[in-house]
């Protein structure tokens, strides 16, 4: 007993003077040489945060400011984060830190939505062929030459013109329910072509259910397999930005330019089958708006794909965002040079 004391009374010393989080530290690697992994994941997300922060920042494009996130190594290889309707960025909040320990990561909030500038319609043209101008400039305003492409839902019409205009900068895609086929566009779209074929105020009155409160958490909900672990802060954050005065106009303006993209599928087509990018699809295959029948026709033009339909809705990253990092890192170490 006495020699047992002789050795704690020192120990406890020293335990009193050592921070806390570096006793943490070195019980966590302790715990991962003895089991040969990394660890618990909650240790590896709390380096990564702060070794590789996520910066909110902002660059004028043409007189706009675009809103962006970023995160990693600048000399990793890149990730271009391409958000869809009715979000933003805030989309991949989540995603930036479990990627960004090898990677760097970007990811814009196109204008007229997030944090980034929003004209009103007649000051600003709000079509695709825009929206995907201004990412192009954005991206060399912020210095991207290269990068893997991550499309979800108005992220696949704006990177396929991208991709279609910059092949050579192009390393690989991730397509997260992002549609370039006919077969991609079911039910859901029939009051949409109504409105592409005919730009009437009825048409148009139509559509304006989808910019409500109820249409944007069902864009959340539905399909997923626990509706209680997806956050209210989703579409509620979504929706306040719904509501600025004038977007209604910017969202209208743009349902009606989202009918300038099936005509150019044949086109994005031909790209996947010249170029083959490498390409991961993770698709939620319980969404209505672009269903699994969107996701399959991939399979004909593109060798190098690896493809994962995922039991869950829309916003996959909501449900299952750490299966899909999963995905994307191991597919990127196997076709993208990771700086270690």
């Amino acid at each position: 007993m006495k020699r047992f004391k002789t050795i704690i009374k020192p120990l406890i010393g020293i335990l009193a003077i050592v921070p806390f989080s570096l006793i943490g530290m070195l019980v966590v690697g302790a715990t991962a040489s003895k089991s040969g992994n990394q660890g618990p994941a909650t240790a590896l997300s709390t380096s990564v945060e702060i070794n590789h922060p996520t910066l909110h920042k902002t660059v004028q494009v043409d007189g706009l400011d675009i809103f962006y996130r970023e995160a990693g190594p600048k000399d990793a290889p890149v990730i271009l984060l391409l958000h869809g309707f009715p979000t933003s960025s805030h989309m991949f909040r989540n995603l930036i830190p479990q990627l960004s320990d090898r990677f760097h990561v970007v990811a814009p909030d196109y204008p007229g939505f997030g944090n980034s500038s929003m004209p009103p319609v007649d000051e600003f043209t709000y079509t695709f062929d825009n929206l995907a101008k201004f990412i192009d400039k954005f991206t060399k305003k912020v210095g991207l030459d290269s990068y893997s492409l991550y499309m979800m839902d108005y992220g696949a019409p704006v990177g396929f013109r991208l991709a279609v205009s910059h092949p050579e900068r192009i390393e690989s895609l991730i397509i997260q329910n992002g549609n370039a086929y006919e077969e991609g566009l079911r039910d859901f779209w029939k009051p949409f072509r109504t409105y592409w074929k005919d730009r009437t105020p009825e048409n148009a009155k139509a559509l304006e259910g989808f910019l409500n409160l109820s249409a944007t958490k069902w864009q959340y909900t539905h399909g997923v397999r626990h509706p209680e672990v997806i956050s209210p802060e989703n579409w509620l954050v979504d929706q306040y930005l719904l509501d600025r005065p004038g977007n209604s106009d910017i969202q209208l303006q743009l349902f009606y330019s989202y009918g300038s993209n099936p005509p150019l599928y044949p086109q994005w087509q031909a790209y996947l089958r010249e170029y083959q990018p490498p390409t991961l699809i993770v698709w939620g295959k319980n969404d209505q708006i672009f269903p699994a029948e969107g996701a399959y026709p991939y399979k004909r033009d593109l060798n190098n794909l690896e493809f994962h339909l995922l039991d869950t809705g829309h916003f996959a990253l909501e449900e299952d965002g750490d299966l899909i990092a999963n995905y994307i890192g191991r597919f990127l170490d196997k076709r993208v040079a990771v700086k270690q």
